[in-house]
């Protein structure tokens, strides 16, 4: 990697790549949700797989490669030459030949390219790829994910205390985190006459801000922060209270609260003062911060959402051990360090931000990308649905949304 200039801290916390993989996730707004009910949450629609029929044979042994896709620019380039220093160095260490697609923009989209190929048993071409939380619960849900073979990732120790048992895959036998964000609030200061906005109670409720505050199109982050504020667990809610969370949306935008429902579009109207607060993700901040610092971003004391990109084997991959040794790899903390000095996401691996301690101080000690214990102790994920509370939640979001 081609030298930096020492970024300041927070807005590295704030720059975490946002500007590709969060703002291609983001960019499709409703129209994702619409593909969610079109591709997949609709009863019927996918085919769940007999575990008998998800391994192919494994050519990794006959054939060096392993075939990833991944989220655009979500991985360390080398400025000048545009090349990934660590794939060359796993290529280099191993003998395997990396093909690195960057062609997941977007969960749904991804999941209807691939789809024809899983529902009929056959290779989708790839080896692995990234997929989001609630992702990787659909695929597990439909059989369509192989276990990893852990001796094959003896690194798997490596992986952070607090990504270790997750609700959609308890005991981490289907992925391993690849990077993690939050999702917290952005708030303007001088449309807010200086009070600093902390809670989503105060974006639904405060009559300073009515008419000035966006929520995200994104069901799992705009339900699960009012959840969180209602007390609820986003990890273990029911039917009653994913509808009481509708409910209160709903009173706030029939109240006149809310400015609308967006995707990372809130930036330039947040800069403007037109929006006085919305829930966010951090990095889509940092642009803005560039030319007005004062613009403030927290995470709610209530708790905040966290998510995850989880690399994951599809079934019928070709590679599969070739895919665990490039998931292994990535589990050595000097080389997810790498990772981390370019993307400042959340690192996944225990003894990365040892490594940046001496290469690179300001990322390690950055408190968003090196988060506390007591700071990840307040980060929640959205539990898996069934294929009935996908279809259900996702038309009843869409319908409040006005989607």
């Amino acid at each position: 990697m081609s030298p930096r200039p020492t970024p300041d801290p927070m807005k590295v916390a704030l720059a975490r790549g946002t500007l590709s993989r969060r703002t291609l996730l983001s960019s499709v707004g409703a129209f994702g949700m619409a593909t969610a009910l079109a591709s997949c949450g609709t009863k019927g629609t996918a085919t769940k797989t007999a575990p008998s029929d998800q391994a192919a044979k494994d050519l990794s042994d006959t054939e060096k490669i392993v075939r990833w896709s991944n989220w655009p620019e979500y991985i360390d380039v080398d400025d000048k030459t545009q090349k990934h220093p660590t794939l060359d160095a796993f290529e280099k260490q191993t003998g395997i030949k990396v093909t690195y697609a960057e062609d997941y923009n977007d969960n749904d989209e991804f999941f209807a390219k691939v789809k024809p190929q899983l529902q009929a048993g056959q290779d989708t071409g790839r080896d692995t790829w990234c997929s989001t939380d609630w992702m990787v619960a659909r695929l597990i849900r439909l059989n369509w994910v192989q276990k990893l073979d852990k001796a094959n990732i003896p690194n798997a120790k490596n992986l952070e205390t607090a990504l270790t048992q997750v609700e959609f895959d308890p005991g981490r036998q289907y992925s391993l985190p690849w990077q993690s964000g939050f999702t917290g609030i952005a708030y303007n200061p001088k449309a807010t006459d200086g009070k600093k906005i902390e809670s989503i109670d105060q974006l639904l409720t405060d009559p300073a801000l009515k008419g000035k505050v966006t929520l995200l199109t994104e069901m799992r982050d705009t339900v699960g922060l009012v959840l969180l504020a209602m007390g609820k667990d986003p990890a273990k809610f029911t039917d009653a209270d994913f509808q009481a969370a509708i409910d209160e949306i709903k009173k706030a935008k029939d109240a006149g609260q809310l400015r609308g429902f967006t995707g990372n579009e809130y930036g330039k109207p947040l800069a403007a003062g037109d929006i006085a607060a919305c829930i966010a993700w951090t990095g889509d901040v940092v642009q803005l911060q560039a030319d007005n610092p004062a613009l403030g971003y927290v995470l709610p004391s209530t708790g905040h959402m966290i998510w995850s990109d989880n690399f994951v084997i599809p079934n019928k991959a070709g590679h599969k051990k070739n895919a665990e040794a490039l998931i292994n790899y990535y589990y050595d903390p000097k080389v997810m360090a790498a990772v981390e000095d370019y993307v400042n996401y959340i690192s996944p691996v225990k003894g990365s931000k040892e490594v940046l301690l001496a290469e690179d101080p300001s990322v390690a000690n950055n408190p968003l990308i090196f988060p506390s214990d007591a700071v990840l102790a307040q980060s929640h994920v959205f539990r898996g649905l069934t294929e009935a509370e996908e279809t259900k939640y996702n038309q009843e979001f869409q319908a409040l949304i006005g989607a």
